[in-house]
């Protein structure tokens, strides 16, 4: 069976092509910077790779682009559609309606659509590769896999928000939590890696977007983000936690309206507003060069993760392992070292020498007498979304 897979993020798509049940990747890509100068797909099958630049102005450019990379006939891996049995996509907000993986059909899809105001960065976009792919491999399964799903273990005392109880119920607000996906999976490799039965791990997941969860012993009890994944941690282009008097200053005494604030918090904020860059790798080589602006962002992002890691410390009563992955969190020494330092009373103690490394497996980057095991964890979320779709139609 052949399972392509789609994963959305607010400016970028990965993708693979896996074989199940055996998991042979057959090709995998991504295509970042979308709707940002310099947009590009990288793709790589299993013999060669190769990157074009385009000129990506959406979600729906991306997915086309990458279509025409996986039919071309010097590289893809493709003869056509057909060829592929299932089309599995990530899909950010699942609210109370799906806590599972779901086959898509049209209600679904206008569900996920109008989830869309929880996630405007990513329901919309989760939506076009939907109709995108039910277009192109029209004889394929399309199948939904949540990043709420995860959560859906968070106790009533994490997920309740303290606003009338009548209201929050009729109304499902609630913390539903998301990069569920990826939380699970690269939890599930870190307990492998210590060989514990029964684990309390903290992992947090640096990307454009950005998340950490509390996990005891495999399922989530605690997370970052909340009603929509706008909250939490300093992201690239989302303020995370904010105050919110500063949104009705806003609107009341600034008069913007709610959808300006809105666009602001969720596109303007985060890096991008503490910097004008969105994108970590220009922070970072900017703050070398002495940018006073972007030397603060990096530190304003590692003392937000540091917070919540001595938050979730309390909520466990204690550490085995703390996680790093996803784009920034396996490829920035540099963040992982400010969120590290000076958290020695936890048992934290960072290795400089050994964090400077790289490695595909899971690497350990903790000095000897730490009491806590750092780990840096490759996430696969397509590898995650293709074995929760293949389970589903298992089940069939």
């Amino acid at each position: 069976m052949k399972i392509l897979v789609i994963n959305s993020g607010s400016s970028s798509i990965k993708f693979q092509i896996i074989e199940m049940p055996s998991e042979r990747i057959i090709c995998k890509g991504l295509a970042e910077r979308i709707g940002i100068e310099n947009s590009s797909v990288h793709y790589e099958n299993e013999v060669e790779s190769k990157t074009k630049v385009h000129a990506l102005q959406n979600h729906r450019d991306g997915l086309e682009a990458i279509t025409r990379l996986l039919m071309d006939k010097k590289v893809g891996v493709l003869n056509s559609p057909e060829e592929v049995d299932v089309v599995a996509h990530r899909v950010v907000h699942g609210g109370n309606k799906f806590d599972r993986p779901t086959r898509i059909d049209r209600h679904v899809l206008d569900e996920i659509k109008r989830l869309s105001m929880l996630a405007p960065l990513h329901n919309p976009a989760n939506g076009i590769g939907i109709e995108v792919s039910s277009q192109i491999f029209k004889q394929a399964e399309q199948i939904a896999i949540f990043d709420t799903a995860f959560h859906q273990t968070l106790p009533e005392k994490a997920y309740r928000y303290a606003i009338p109880k009548k209201m929050a119920d009729q109304n499902h607000i609630r913390i539903y939590g998301f990069h569920g996906t990826s939380h699970k999976y690269v939890c599930e490799k870190a307990n492998d890696y210590l060989g514990k039965s029964s684990s309390k791990i903290i992992s947090i997941h640096l990307g454009n977007g950005c998340s950490i969860t509390a996990v005891r012993d495999g399922k989530s009890i605690d997370h970052s983000l909340g009603f929509g994944p706008s909250n939490g941690l300093i992201m690239g282009t989302r303020s995370g936690d904010i105050d919110q008097s500063v949104v009705f200053y806003l609107i009341d005494s600034l008069k913007m309206s709610s959808s300006e604030v809105n666009e602001m918090l969720n596109k303007k904020s985060g890096l991008l507003g503490l910097t004008g860059y969105s994108d970590l790798r220009e922070i970072q080589q900017a703050a070398e060069e002495g940018n006073t602006d972007c030397k603060l962002a990096l530190q304003m992002t590692a003392y937000r993760v540091k917070k919540y890691i001595g938050s979730y410390y309390a909520v466990l009563n204690g550490l085995d392992g703390l996680i790093f992955t996803a784009g920034i969190g396996e490829n920035s020494n540099v963040l992982r070292k400010l969120i590290c330092n000076d958290l020695e009373t936890l048992g934290i103690q960072i290795d400089t020498k050994k964090n400077e490394q790289k490695s595909d497996a899971i690497l350990e980057i903790q000095k000897g007498e730490s009491k806590v095991k750092i780990l840096v964890v490759p996430t696969n979320e397509e590898l995650e979304i293709a074995k929760q779709a293949h389970a589903l139609l298992k089940k069939a």
